[in-house]
């Protein structure tokens, strides 16, 4: 397959593609004339990534995780850690965005929205 096809099979754009192979996630063969060649093998890890990325995981994170999919004495044990660390962060940013959106909306409560200069969300970005 060329890039094009794998980008649409995958539904990753080419320009990810090309950076995963950059930084080594995936390694396609290359014909004679130098252009990529993708395996159903390569399909399969991109899709993989692409999924892994969609749950918040991050290039390192997705790494470990392909060596371990690849590792077929692999303990479970080893991903249900990963995955467990990854949901305390989610939980750690899931907090944040309550408290941004508590602040956000006092602000904006505050706020008149009229003609007039005086914005209470100005002045907090201000530091006034």
């Amino acid at each position: 397959m060329n890039i094009g096809q794998v980008s649409e099979k995958s539904k990753l754009p080419s320009k990810t593609i090309r950076y995963y192979e950059e930084i080594n996630l995936i390694k396609p063969a290359r014909e004679n004339n130098n252009y990529r060649n993708y395996s159903e093998k390569d399909l399969h890890r991109l899709k993989f990534l692409q999924r892994a990325r969609s749950l918040g995981f991050s290039i390192d994170e997705c790494r470990l995780l392909l060596s371990l999919y690849e590792d077929e004495h692999r303990a479970s044990a080893d991903v249900k850690s990963l995955a467990s660390k990854k949901i305390t962060e989610i939980n750690h940013k899931i907090k944040e965005l309550k408290s941004l959106k508590t602040t956000l909306t006092a602000l904006a409560e505050n706020c008149h929205g009229d003609d007039k200069p005086d914005c209470p969300i100005i002045d907090d970005l201000a530091g006034k």
